[in-house]
């Protein structure tokens, strides 16, 4: 299977667009309303409207950036929504660091614990 080019990862689809709305508290973060439209850019009644928070957390690294869908029909119901959606997409977060982190550390090479070409190193590395 092939990935796809970049021309076809920048490719907009017409029948597939939206008019996006961002309300925010100014506090916990925002909320984005994307309502469809057709590709004359009136509204598309045979597809829902669609709410997705976005908000970050500070990591040792800097701020992470989060974003999750809100099962909202009104950006009010959105609003109530928001906070346990956050905390959810902030423990998924957290378990995909841990994931990441647990990945790096097995993958650490030690010289002379083995690995690639026995020397500790890809490609041999340097035996003494």
């Amino acid at each position: 299977m092939n990935a796809p080019s970049m021309l076809e990862q920048l490719t907009m689809n017409p029948d597939d667009l939206y008019l996006e709305d961002s309300f925010s508290d100014q506090r916990a973060g925002h909320i984005r309303r994307l309502q469809p439209v057709t590709a004359e850019g009136a509204p598309d009644p045979n597809r829902s409207t669609r709410y997705i928070g976005s908000t970050q957390i500070m990591t040792p690294a800097g701020p992470l950036p989060l974003s999750f869908e809100l099962a909202a029909d009104s950006v009010g119901e959105a609003a109530r929504q928001f906070a346990g959606a956050a905390e959810k997409a902030i423990e998924e977060a957290m378990e995909e660091l841990k994931r990441l982190q647990r990945e790096q550390q097995s993958s650490i090479v030690v010289p002379g614990q083995g690995g690639p070409g026995q020397g500790g190193l890809p490609g041999g590395g340097l035996k003494l």
